[in-house]
């Protein structure tokens, strides 16, 4: 099957479910996408690991019995598929324990509950479709992973709640590539990767791939990544599910993501188990957090973006580095946030703050442009002096929408110039000490050059006007006697 026959089968795979009477909604056909593209994923990897077993003449014990996998319970009658789910399926499932895969497992199905769709023929349908997908190939593995960042986009432009758990790509990856998330070569066991507000992965995903991308990485390297570097916490179900999907199809299979609200952590209780070499995240704007959750951080407030920039502040290891979306009023801010801020610049080294235009996140929000954001790059090393800031400019005056959405191209300029501190037309650097003048307001324009008009003096101007009179004259005289020698 073609890629392109491929992709087209998943969407139609999506459309049944859409069309279904049980599932209403975006985001409850996501939800039984998901669950159903899981175990069709993890069977076929557990028939990978079976194999590899095999050639080393070892017993592989399945971590989903034969009787719940896949390919067991999805051959039945269409009409006895649902009671399986419902009956036995997903109460086996949602108790599965023991190892971190099991762990995964376990906690997905306890969260999904149950089948939403109503028709079994439907359901036979969509099997039949998701039957044909082979995740142990390649091609099929990426077209799949296309196809669900497609739909995640789709979330947003259909209900607009994508743009809770979901940061357009290009962000993403210009994030981790300034970050460059690597493995300590010194302690490699040790090393740790944080977002704690993971929502679909996608930092977590992208910072996996910037890892392998990189090259020289051997089987106990990947064991590690597997197993120990990266983790996550989210708050809400639809996107913790839909996280832990987009990792495993991307072959991140064990990440420790976990289903809670970061927010409940008293970040003044943090010990060392507490904290990460490197954090990347797009917290949650606008949101209000009472009291109780107030009373977990040093500067209480209600604002949700503050109390994730102090608890990320918090989570960095010593000589640790921070990438975060950040919406402009927090750059802005009142008497709180300067507070914040001020800690923000005297202890920790604020690299660089990135301002995008409005409607980056316009394809994933219901309707309108989207927050007006930037990009924080900070490190837990010294006091801040100086910060390199930068204002993206949209080639060709493009302008972002919905269907005009930004690009890695689009973002070139500003790593290339980051790599460099490179003052231009939209990049310059601020002393901090601006910054404490103006009350932790971050906003700060280049200063415009005035420029500079020298005049000359009118003595010299009228010398200079008596040498070229004289020179005139000089030049007249010599003209006028070669034309007298002409006969």
């Amino acid at each position: 099957m073609s890629r392109k026959d491929l992709f087209n089968d998943i969407w139609k795979a999506a459309d049944i479910m859409r069309r279904d009477d049980g599932t209403n909604g975006i985001n409850e056909y996501i939800e039984q996408i998901s669950w159903m593209f899981f175990l069709k994923v993890f069977e076929d990897l557990e028939k990978r690991f079976e194999a590899e077993h095999k050639l080393k003449s070892k017993k592989y014990s399945r971590i989903i019995p034969e009787k719940y996998s896949w390919s067991q319970w999805t051959t039945k009658d269409a009409k006895q598929i649902i009671n399986f789910i419902d009956d036995e399926l997903f109460p086996f499932l949602g108790k599965l324990s023991g190892s971190p895969e099991k762990d995964t497992i376990g906690t997905i199905f306890s969260e999904v509950q149950r089948n939403k769709m109503k028709s079994p023929f439907n359901l036979k349908d969509v099997i039949d479709i998701i039957n044909e997908i082979n995740f142990n190939n390649d091609e099929d593995s990426h077209v799949l992973s296309i196809f669900y960042e497609d739909l995640l986009v789709k979330l947003g432009k259909e209900s607009g709640i994508a743009g809770e758990f979901y940061t357009p790509r290009p962000i993403v990856r210009l994030l981790v590539r300034m970050i460059d998330p690597k493995l300590n070569p010194k302690n490699k066991e040790n090393t740790r990767i944080l977002d704690p507000f993971c929502g679909s992965c996608g930092f977590i995903v992208e910072s996996f791939k910037h890892i392998l991308s990189k090259g020289k990485i051997t089987v106990r390297d990947l064991e590690i990544l597997q197993r120990s570097v990266f983790h996550g916490y989210e708050k809400k179900s639809l996107p913790y599910l839909v996280g832990l999907m987009n990792c495993i199809l991307h072959g991140l299979i064990t990440p420790s993501v976990v289903r809670r609200n970061s927010l409940n952590d008293n970040v003044m209780k943090f010990g060392s188990e507490d904290k990460f070499d490197f954090v990347l995240t797009n917290p949650p704007f606008g949101g209000k957090e009472g009291k109780q959750i107030q009373q977990n951080f040093p500067v209480k407030i209600q604002a949700t973006e503050l109390l994730a920039l102090q608890q990320v502040m918090r989570r960095l290891k010593i000589n640790g580095i921070c990438g975060m979306v950040v919406p402009e009023g927090l750059v802005h801010g009142g008497e709180a946030f300067a507070k914040v801020k001020k800690d923000l610049l005297e202890n920790y080294n604020v690299n660089a703050l990135i301002s995008l235009p409005s409607g980056v996140f316009a394809n994933v929000t219901a309707s309108g442009q989207g927050p007006k954001t930037y990009l924080l790059v900070f490190e837990k090393t010294e006091p801040t002096k100086k910060i390199w800031y930068y204002e993206l400019h949209p080639p060709g005056g493009k302008r972002y929408t919905k269907i005009n959405a930004i690009t890695d191209e689009d973002l070139d300029d500003c790593f290339q110039k980051w790599q460099k501190k490179e003052i231009s037309e939209n990049s310059w650097i601020v002393d901090v000490e601006e910054i404490v003048k103006l009350g932790y307001d971050m906003v700060i324009r280049p200063k415009k050059k005035r420029e500079v008009i020298e005049y000359t003096h009118p003595k010299k101007l009228f010398m200079s006007l008596t040498h070229i009179n004289k020179q005139i004259n000089e030049d007249l005289e010599w003209i006028e006697k070669s034309i007298s020698k002409i006969k």
